[in-house]
């Protein structure tokens, strides 16, 4: 239990710091065109590191998951709605899966 609250400390400092230091850094506005654009992109780029390996790795052979990922992509960048895209994401894998079942029945991917 003494190590849990030793974590837990370190843990909270530690994310603290990381939320407290650009206050404490950047008192003034931020008048550089390339900084103030880098740190505007910064959450698209963290979501895209988190979302797109868990993408590939959320059905049971990469080909369906990467056709759902391009298929929820391609509809994405159009424009459309999230329950469209996640919906035809979702047809998208499911047909990728069913044509390698049956295209390829004997074969493990």
């Amino acid at each position: 239990m003494k190590d849990f609250w030793i974590y837990l400390a370190i843990l909270a400092g530690s994310t603290y710091l990381i939320r407290a230091i650009p206050f404490a850094a950047f008192q003034k506005k931020i008048k550089s065109r390339f900084a103030r654009s880098f740190l505007y992109y910064i959450p698209y780029t963290v979501l895209a590191a988190m979302t797109i390996p868990a993408a590939l790795q959320a059905t049971g052979h990469i080909f369906s998951a990467a056709a759902g990922l391009l298929v929820g992509g391609l509809f994405a960048f159009k424009g459309k709605g999230l329950t469209f895209v996640a919906v035809a994401s979702c047809i998208a894998a499911l047909a990728v899966e069913l044509l390698l079942k049956f295209v390829f029945p004997n074969v493990s991917f």
